[in-house]
């Protein structure tokens, strides 16, 4: 099991306490006992000296010395004080022959007493011999031993006995203190220790809080040391370091959001597998042949065997090099390039393969459409060219119809005076034709009908060739933020009256926090007035028209037009946005083509959906304006 600092710090602290505590017991032990042993061996002595003093008077005076120390009262109460010593376990006098001639325990006298082990030498062996001794299995008797010499002649010798046992129960006393002050110590120790541990810790945890919380890939994250040790400018200095992660952190972030943009809007599909040859990632283009739920299967799994795909991936990862380009056909219409690109780390090791499939067959088709986009802008010159040469004449023959309209009228008058007189003076024009028309003969009124029908057919082919130059030649741009709440508001008044001729109730949701968008305001003001008009003009029996604003992602802004008119019949829906296409009686084909060319010079998108009976939606998206 592996320990924390904290129980670490806390077990070595023990551990220290703790074998000071054994090494200063074991001293005080050995002192003590040596104590002890010193203590009974002066006791010993001193009986003896008192015992020697005694016999030393006694048997001088006696004529059996040997009688007058046994009968002696003085010796015998000498002898008797023995008793009382902590550690003594009696006294006795011997004769030479090593009888008890007197002694505190009257049963040995008149008995030989075998010797006993001197204390003496024990005492002067050292503290270890002496708890041998002490500690023994069995206890033992140590005797401190006094020869008795009278006139430089042995007399006998003076036995105190020492009882180990006795030694022992007075030391054990002493260790049993010991021992309860040693644990009183160590948990002192280890309470101290934790509380030591605590504190020197503190600054380790919060490290250790702040290091979590920028794994986890907070930004900004800092941490609160007091300064003047080295965790304090360890704190400075992962401050800094937090700082820096931070900055890069959000620098990546929006590399990373600019490169996922731009990878999932690439035209090339694109997949990422790792070298277990795991799907690790797949862009909207590859999405037909890698969904999104299948991140992280095996290749294998997801491929059949022989799919040009699943061998150029095989091949790579068996061989650590790029393959490609190989052109593979996966259906009768589709033509694909297919490479795969080395991913190496720092040290060479491979830690994936980049998969890119171009489609062939598509390529193709852009090529076509820009060379055909080519010729229509070729042709959309020569076109407005033309529209213009053709203005010019128009106009003229407007001009002539009027002067020739004047001359019929002037010839009738000089014809018939009276009739004309008594019409009236009218205004020339299309509103003076009726009252001068009356009076006319027959023959000048069917001129001038044919000469109004010619004027009408050349105003309305104008009109398409003004129409026209707009759509090829429109006015240039002037971007800048427009706020879309703004300009639902401009086209708001406007809207109603139509709104209200035709029983359509308007609804506009656009909050005030939808983001500004770059673009042209009187252009997009067209754009939205001729939607809304449209939709209130598919809604003859009443409706409801709503208009609402939403951000979106990538930068985006979406403004929905939604109606609920009579629909558009799907057969018409791919031609909406032709020029000149109209499904209405007097439409010109003109306002849908605007609509789309301008959301176009945008560079936005414009989508319709539309059920017959039920109504239609126009979808508007737009690039949001840059913040100041």
């Amino acid at each position: 099991m592996r320990l924390g600092i904290r129980a670490k710090q806390i077990a070595g602290v023990t551990a220290i306490v703790g074998m000071s505590v054994v090494l200063l017991s074991g001293l005080a032990a050995a002192m003590v006992a040596s104590l002890v042993m010193n203590e009974s061996l002066s006791r010993g002595k001193l009986i003896a000296l008192a015992i020697y003093q005694r016999a030393f008077e006694v048997v001088p005076a006696s004529s059996d010395p040997y009688i007058g120390l046994r009968d002696d009262p003085g010796l015998r109460s000498i002898l008797q004080s023995s008793l009382y010593g902590e550690s003594l376990t009696g006294a006795s006098v011997i004769d030479r022959a090593g009888i008890v001639v007197a002694s505190s325990d009257s049963a040995l006298i008149g008995r030989p007493l075998p010797p006993s082990e001197d204390l003496e030498p024990i005492v002067k062996g050292g503290p270890i011999r002496q708890l041998q001794v002490i500690y023994s299995t069995e206890g033992r008797t140590l005797e401190v031993n006094q020869p008795l010499i009278l006139d430089d002649e042995p007399f006998g010798s003076i036995r105190v006995g020492v009882s180990t046992l006795l030694m022992r129960s007075a030391l054990s006393g002493w260790l049993t203190q010991t021992l309860i002050v040693a644990v009183v110590a160590l948990l002192v120790a280890v309470l101290v220790a934790g509380l030591l541990a605590e504190r020197l810790l503190r600054p380790i945890h919060v490290i250790r809080s702040g290091l979590t919380r920028l794994g986890r890939g907070e930004f900004g994250v800092t941490l609160d040391l007091p300064p003047g040790d080295e965790f304090g400018e360890l704190g400075s200095f992962f401050n800094t370091v937090s700082q820096q992660l931070s900055a890069d952190r959000s620098a990546l972030a929006g590399q990373k959001a600019n490169l996922q943009v731009a990878v999932e809007h690439l035209e090339d599909a694109v997949a990422l597998i790792n070298p277990a040859g795991e799907l690790l990632f797949s862009n909207p283009a590859m999405q037909a042949t890698f969904a999104t739920d299948t991140i992280g299967k095996p290749i294998a799994t997801l491929l059949p065997v022989g799919h040009p795909a699943r061998t150029i991936i095989e091949e790579t990862l068996a061989s650590h090099q790029s393959r490609g380009p190989v052109q593979a056909t996966l259906q009768e219409d589709v033509e694909l390039l297919l490479m795969t690109q080395m991913i190496t780390g720092t040290s060479g090791e491979l830690v994936g393969v980049l998969l890119v499939a171009r489609n062939v067959t598509y390529m193709s088709r852009v090529q076509s459409m820009l060379a055909y986009s080519r010729k229509l802008v070729a042709l959309g010159r020569l076109t407005a060219g033309i529209a213009h040469e053709v203005k010019n004449p128009l106009n003229a023959m407007i001009i002539h119809l009027e002067l020739l309209r004047t001359k019929i009228r002037s010839a009738a008058q000089a014809a018939q005076p009276q009739a004309v007189a008594a019409a009236g003076t009218g205004t020339l024009g299309l509103a003076g034709v009726a009252p001068v028309a009356a009076a006319l003969p027959p023959a000048a009124q069917s001129a001038l009908e044919h000469v109004e029908v010619i004027e009408n057919e050349i105003r309305r082919l104008d009109g398409v060739v003004q129409g026209f130059l707009k759509f090829t030649r429109p006015e240039d741009l002037r971007l800048a933020p427009v706020r879309v709440p703004d300009l639902l508001a401009a086209i708001q008044p406007i809207v109603e009256p139509e709104a209200r001729k035709n029983g359509v109730k308007v609804s506009m949701e656009c909050p005030a926090s939808i983001p500004a968008v770059n673009g042209d305001a009187g252009m997009l003001r067209q754009v939205f007035l001729n939607l809304a008009i449209n939709a209130c003009q598919a809604m003859p029996q009443g409706g409801s028209l709503r208009i609402k604003c939403a951000p979106l992602s990538h930068q985006r802004v979406e403004i929905r037009v939604e109606d609920t008119g009579v629909g558009i019949a799907k057969e018409h829906l791919p031609k909406i946005f032709d020029l000149y296409f109209t499904t209405k009686d007097h439409g010109t084909g003109i306002g849908l083509s605007m609509v789309y060319r301008i959301v176009q010079l945008h560079d936005g998108e414009i989508e319709v959906e539309s059920t017959q009976g039920r109504g239609t939606t126009f979808r508007v998206l737009l690039p949001q304006a840059a913040e100041v």
